[in-house]
């Protein structure tokens, strides 16, 4: 990367649609569709029970390697974005391949036109069951869908009424998921045909014109720039307006490309605590460590401790953000995740002692480490494996500056 420069380093930051041989040698988990949940007191629940949880852990361990050995992250980590904005959380769809499902489909969209995956994932079983759609009758509409839709990933709070709502919800009727596939049925005759008016729209909708029209609005492109912004840069300070303008034409990659060449990295003002995953990846790249090598039941329980885990946000928010990843209870169990990378590769620190500390920051993308940090470091040169731990807990690996 120092070799690179500036502009040739951000063009390798953006580039996706490769040839990826590391992806290609990480193997999608066979997810069969397992079926209605048996009883509570018939024989085959307990292995029911079992296929769910193996079927869950493998899906995981998968998308970490996903993530982890990728040579072009960037789809990777825009899935993993849009995994957090289309919050949807398998401890209550319960089956993985509804889940497997919908990340792929994010993954399909994660670069390319956002009125194409909202149309997408307006019609997402496993969304469409965690967001109730499928208790949304005529005769007694559920809003829960309608009014997520709008308020955390279209067009954002405060920008419709309660109107708009109940309007919205008819739109969404009419439609059921096999929960155990996450396939989507659409039946018109339980489907509201008439107008119905949203955002003072009037027209006949049904889900995929209904996500048409929401993302159509100005209000759409600074939200979702807004949010591009809030989970890359900083939330504290406030995004461009250029970023808002990138996105005219909802194309993802304009958006993300104008915020890779933006000055924004160079201002203090704008860091960000790495969430649990972001860290736990960013530390699995630099020591060329596959999370599937690492005992799977022990790094489930690591990362619940530390609060995320892929596919199971606590809410239809998604996860915080910023300092809500600075307690000290969740992060001591970072120190615990170290403890299991001792199969990681430390000779990009196997240098003089003396150039040691200088090797780990641009080993791990550090710009410059504090006099505190750079001391504790020189102290542990004798013992790579921690000094290496030392590093990957620093505050300054900790923080996306």
């Amino acid at each position: 990367m120092l070799q690179r420069g500036l502009e040739a380093t951000q063009a390798l930051v953006l580039e996706h649609g490769l040839a990826d041989p590391a992806l290609d040698s990480v193997v999608a988990p066979h997810l069969p569709n397992l079926g209605q949940i048996p009883g509570s007191n018939s024989p085959p629940v307990a292995n029911f029970w079992n296929l769910i949880y193996a079927g869950q852990s493998e899906l995981m361990m998968w998308w970490l390697d996903r993530m982890a050995v990728s040579d072009h992250p960037l789809a990777e980590r825009m899935t993993w974005f849009w995994h957090g904005h289309w919050a949807t959380a398998v401890s209550k769809v319960i089956y993985p391949l509804a889940m497997q499902k919908q990340n792929n489909t994010l993954r399909g969209f994660a670069l390319g036109n956002f009125g194409d995956m909202a149309r997408a994932m307006v019609v997402d079983g496993a969304l469409n069951f965690w967001l109730d759609n499928e208790e949304n009758y005529l005769s007694a509409p559920n809003e829960n869908m309608a009014r997520e839709l709008m308020e955390l990933m279209t067009i954002g709070v405060n920008n419709f009424t309660q109107r708009d709502v109940t309007q919205a919800a008819r739109a969404l009727t009419g439609y059921s998921t096999a929960q155990s596939t996450g396939e989507v049925t659409f039946d018109p005759k339980q489907h509201y045909s008439g107008p119905i008016t949203v955002l003072d729209t009037t027209s006949r909708l049904d889900a995929q014109s209904l996500a048409t029209l929401l993302v159509s609005k100005d209000l759409n492109a600074k939200f979702i720039a807004d949010r591009i912004w809030f989970r890359f840069v900083s939330d504290t300070t406030a995004a461009p307006s250029t970023l808002m303008e990138s996105f005219s034409t909802r194309d993802i990659y304009s958006l993300v490309s104008t915020l890779v060449r933006s000055s924004a990295w160079t201002n203090p003002a704008n860091s960000l605590v790495k969430s649990p995953i972001e860290w736990f990846v960013g530390a699995c790249r630099a020591l060329r460590l596959r999370p599937s090598t690492i005992n799977a039941g022990y790094l489930q329980w690591d990362l619940s401790q530390m609060g995320q885990i892929p596919f199971d946000p606590p809410n239809v928010g998604g996860w915080p953000s910023g300092q809500a990843w600075l307690s000290g209870v969740a992060f001591q169990y970072r120190f615990f995740t170290v403890e299991l990378m001792t199969k990681g590769d430390l000779s990009p620190i196997a240098v003089p002692r003396s150039k040691m500390v200088q090797a780990c920051a641009d080993w791990l993308g550090i710009p410059e480490w504090s006099t505190r940090t750079a001391s504790t470091l020189a102290a542990a040169t004798s013992n790579p494996l921690e000094f290496a731990t030392l590093a990957l807990l620093s505050p300054e690996f900790t923080v996306s500056v």
